[in-house]
C-alpha cells in the first residue's frame, strides 16, 4: 500500500465517520428532547414512541427501495443522493412548528438519512481490505460515542438555552460542510458492477434473500438491534421520571458515556482483527447483559451513580456493535454488498420500529408521572442478547 493510498484510505475512513457522527446526531437528538417535546405538546410515551418509531419505519421503506436498486450505481452518487435529502430533511425539522410536522421531518430524515449507514459500510468494504476492516470500522464506531459526547450534549444545550429547533439549524450547518468533504474525497466506486452478470433489481434481491449467509446476518442485525433500541429511546425519559435528574443533567449521561466508548470502540476494533470479531462479540455481547439490567431498573440515585451505569450502558451496548458490523460486512461478495447492506439497513430499521412500537405499549405512565414496566423491556433486551450470540457464531465471513 503507498503512501498516497494510506494517506486517500484515511480521508476517506474520516469523511465517512464525520457522515455517520452527523446522521446519529439527527437520529439521536429526538430521544434526549423526549421530556421537553412531551410536557411542550402534552403527550405520552405512546405518541413520542410514535414520532421516534416514524424514523426507523421511513428508513425501513427506503431500505428496501435501495436494496432493489443500488448495486446498479456508482457508490458515489448514491452517497450524494441520499445525502442531499437528509440535509434537506434536517431543514424540515429545523422549520417544524407543531407535534405533526415534526413527525413528518423525521419521517423524511429517516427515508434519506436512516440508510445513509448502508452506503458508508458498502463504501469500507470495498476499499478497506478484509484484513484491516476491523480498525476501519472501529474508527467508523466512534460515530456514536462522539455523537453522544460531542453532538447530543452540545445539542441539549442549544435547546435549553434557545428552543428545541436550534440544534437542527447546527445539524445543518454542519452537513453542509461535511457534503464538500464527500465531494472532495470519496471515490468513484464501481467495481461491484463490473465482470458481474448482469440481473435485473427483483432477481438480485432474490439471490441476496435465498442465501442462507444472508439471512443469518440479518438475523443476527435485526435481533441485536430490536435487543437496544427495546431500551435507548426510554433512557432519558427514564432517567428524568424515575431516576430524578433534571433535564440539564441529560447532557452529561450523553457525555460522560460518549467520551468513555470513544476509546473503547477502537480498543474493540483492533481486538477484532487480533482475536476474531466472533470471539469478541461474544465477550461484548455477554458483558452487555449487566448495564441493561441496571439501567432499566436503576431506582432513584444520585447523579454520579447514574452516570455511572449509563456509561457502561454506552460502552458495551454500543460497543457490540463494531464486531457485529464488522461480520456482517464481510458475509457477502462484493457484486452483492451494496444490495445485501442495504437489506441489512433495512433490518435495522424494522427491528428499531417493531422495538420502539413493543416499548412504547409496555411502559406506562403512574399517577405520579413516572414511567412503569421498564424493566420487562430490559428483559426482552437480555433475550434478544443472548440470541444474538447463537447466530453469531453460525455466519460465514467472506475477504
Amino acid at each position: 500500500m503507498t503512501r498516497f493510498e494510506e494517506k486517500r484510505e484515511s480521508y476517506v475512513v474520516l469523511v465517512l465517520t464525520s457522515i455517520q457522527v452527523i446522521h446519529i446526531v439527527d437520529a439521536m437528538l429526538i430521544m434526549p428532547l423526549g421530556p421537553q417535546l412531551m410536557r411542550l405538546w402534552d403527550i405520552g410515551a405512546p405518541q413520542f414512541g410514535v414520532l421516534v418509531s416514524i424514523y426507523t419505519i421511513c428508513a425501513t421503506v427506503s431500505a428496501i427501495l435501495c436494496a432493489l436498486l443500488i448495486n446498479q450505481f456508482d457508490r458515489r452518487s448514491s452517497l450524494i443522493f441520499l445525502y442531499t435529502g437528509f440535509i434537506v430533511s434536517v431543514l424540515c425539522c429545523g422549520l417544524a412548528y407543531s407535534y405533526e410536522t415534526l413527525l413528518i421531518a423525521r419521517g423524511l430524515s429517516g427515508f434519506f438519512g436512516g440508510v445513509l449507514n448502508a452506503i458508508v459500510f458498502s463504501i469500507v468494504a470495498d476499499i478497506v481490505p478484509e484484513n484491516r476492516r476491523g480498525v476501519a470500522l472501529g474508527k467508523i464506531g466512534i460515530a456514536f460515542p462522539l455523537s453522544s459526547v460531542a453532538g447530543v450534549p452540545i445539542g441539549m444545550l442549544l435547546a435549553n438555552s434557545f428552543d428545541w429547533h436550534a440544534p437542527y439549524y447546527l445539524i445543518l450547518l454542519l452537513a453542509v460542510i461535511i457534503g464538500v468533504g464527500i465531494l472532495s474525497w470519496i471515490p468513484s466506486l464501481q467495481s461491484h458492477t463490473e465482470n458481474v452478470p448482469a440481473h435485473s433489481p427483483i432477481k438480485q434481491s432474490i439471490m441476496i434473500l435465498s442465501e442462507k449467509n444472508h439471512i443469518k446476518a440479518l438475523g443476527l442485525v435485526g435481533i441485536l438491534f430490536l435487543g437496544g433500541f427495546s431500551v435507548i429511546p426510554f433512557i432519558a425519559p427514564y432517567m428524568v421520571f424515575n431516576v430524578g435528574l433534571e433535564e440539564t443533567d441529560l447532557p452529561l449521561i450523553y457525555f460522560f458515556g460518549g467520551l468513555a466508548a470513544i476509546f473503547t470502540s477502537r480498543i474493540i476494533g483492533k481486538l477484532c482483527d487480533k482475536h476474531g470479531k466472533v470471539r469478541i462479540f461474544i465477550i461484548v455481547a455477554l458483558i452487555s447483559i449487566f448495564p441493561i439490567l441496571i439501567s432499566t431498573n436503576l431506582p432513584p440515585v444520585p447523579l454520579w451513580l447514574a452516570l455511572t451505569a449509563s456509561t457502561f450502558f454506552m460502552i458495551f451496548v454500543s460497543g457490540r456493535f463494531i464486531p457485529a458490523m464488522a461480520i456482517v460486512s464481510a458475509a457477502s461478495p462484493p457484486h452483492l454488498r451494496g444490495g445485501f447492506l442495504s437489506f441489512n439497513s433495512a433490518s435495522q430499521q424494522l427491528a428499531m420500529s417493531i422495538a420502539t412500537i413493543s416499548s412504547a405499549l409496555i411502559i406506562g405512565n403512574s399517577s405520579s408521572g413516572s414511567l412503569t414496566n421498564y424493566w420487562i423491556v430490559g428483559l426482552i433486551s437480555v433475550t434478544c442478547t443472548v440470541i444474538s450470540i447463537f447466530i453469531a457464531v453460525k455466519i460465514k465471513t467472506i475477504n
